[in-house]
């Protein structure tokens, strides 16, 4: 079968590899009629996440039809599709209990990821052995273990198109609003205008949030204004951060922007949609290279500094390991709630947004900016690091997929 690997910094490729197999009881054979990549899938190929080995196969979001089922599988049926959440849960230990099944004690035994951060995540599909070195799902066929636990079955009235981004972005985006807690009335601002950023401000929206600023440079500010909704446009701010001041006392900063839009107090939450890998200022990109830290506290500083005091600031991207300089004095004198909103749990919300969208109050095809060949995804990498063509969010076919959705973009051939 094509399958996406990596083979070393900035290097993916579409190689032939075997097929998987049933290991264990509860396993399944997802042939994958859709898949993606996400913004996260980008730290991998820049190769800082750590115990990426030659030859693994990336991805964690993707959508198919069920192959093969294991003897132990109870509810999931040959012919039959199924999204997969990037996480891979056991059902049964005391964090999946509760839904929270990011945090799986079962399915990921990386001693590493203990070590480094005194506890550990479920395994993930594609993202390194320190997440628990599943196989992921930018592939013709993938193993899904614990299949009957993983799996949500799409009904037949909503597209790949749409159910495939159940598996990560959606509850990623509506995690990322409800755990740092978006009331009604408030006034929010948003770091990074990706899909994940995009999402978060739709659901914000939907929790009765007053106006909505998104910090980002162009050209995705405008295809934010774009894709916004008409009949909210009054609540839109757009903060285009390259066009202002960093690290000086004088000239307006992403700061003083802020306070300034939302009435000299700055707004009562921010959503860090972002991740910390891509440093603004000389010093964090020299201590970055020189191994002094991992990750920037650029974007988290003007997220404390700007919110209101008791404001709460909400942590979605990716951070891996340590940051310096971080203004821990503005944080505690103000009071501001600092929420690391975790790899989302998937299987908490995706039950609901699936009815969201079968009811047509929720459409993820608004992120679609391209549609691609499975077998061009090496080059789909390339261009989405280097910014090209507007991508926004991709769907990526195989030979397996359904004929494409009305209204989404047509297929690119590369």
């Amino acid at each position: 079968m094509k399958a996406l690997v990596w083979q070393g910094k900035q290097q993916v490729a579409i190689v032939n590899v075997p097929k998987p197999k049933i290991i264990e009881d509860r396993d399944v054979i997802l042939k994958v009629t859709g898949t993606t990549v996400c913004g996260s899938d980008l730290h991998l190929l820049h190769g800082v996440i750590m115990q990426l080995n030659y030859g693994d196969i990336l991805g964690h979001e993707f959508c198919g039809v069920a192959d093969e089922i294991g003897p132990g599988v109870k509810n999931v049926k040959i012919g039959k599709r199924y999204v997969a959440s990037f996480q891979i849960a056991c059902g049964e230990c005391f964090y999946c209990k509760q839904k929270l099944t990011s945090q799986c004690e079962r399915t990921n035994t990386n001693r590493l990821m203990k070590a480094l951060y005194g506890g550990q995540t479920a395994g993930f599909f594609g993202y390194s052995h320190l997440a628990g070195g599943f196989a992921g799902g930018q592939a013709e066929y993938v193993r899904v273990p614990l299949g009957d636990v993983n799996l949500l079955e799409i009904p037949d009235d909503v597209p790949d198109e749409k159910a495939l981004f159940l598996s990560d972005v959606l509850p990623t985006s509506y995690n990322a609003v409800k755990d740092t807690a978006v009331y009604p009335g408030d006034n929010v601002a948003i770091f990074g205008a990706g899909p994940i950023g995009q999402m978060a401000g739709i659901f914000a929206l939907s929790e009765g949030a007053r106006k909505i600023a998104f910090v980002d440079t162009e050209p995705r500010l405008t295809a934010i204004s774009k894709r916004w909704p008409e009949t909210h446009r009054d609540k839109l701010q757009l903060i285009d951060y390259q066009t202002l001041s960093f690290g000086v006392t004088d000239g307006e900063t992403v700061v003083s922007k802020l306070k300034g839009l939302f009435d000299g107090r700055g707004p009562d939450v921010a959503i860090e949609c972002a991740a910390g890998e891509y440093a603004k200022g000389w010093l964090h990109w020299l201590e970055m290279c020189l191994g002094a830290e991992t990750d920037t506290s650029e974007i988290l500083n003007e997220m404390i500094e700007s919110v209101r005091n008791y404001g709460r600031a909400g942590v979605t991207g990716v951070y891996v390991g340590y940051t310096n300089h971080f203004n821990i004095g503005s944080l505690m004198q103000r009071g501001i709630r600092l929420i690391g909103n975790g790899q989302a749990p998937v299987h908490l919300y995706w039950t609901d947004l699936l009815e969201q969208i079968r009811g047509g109050h929720l459409d993820p095809t608004q992120m679609l900016s391209h549609r691609y060949r499975l077998e061009d995804l090496d080059k789909v990498y390339q261009k989405f690091d280097a910014k090209e063509d507007l991508i926004q969010k991709v769907f990526v076919e195989t030979r397996f997929s359904f004929p494409r959705a009305s209204g989404t973009p047509g297929l690119i051939v590369l």
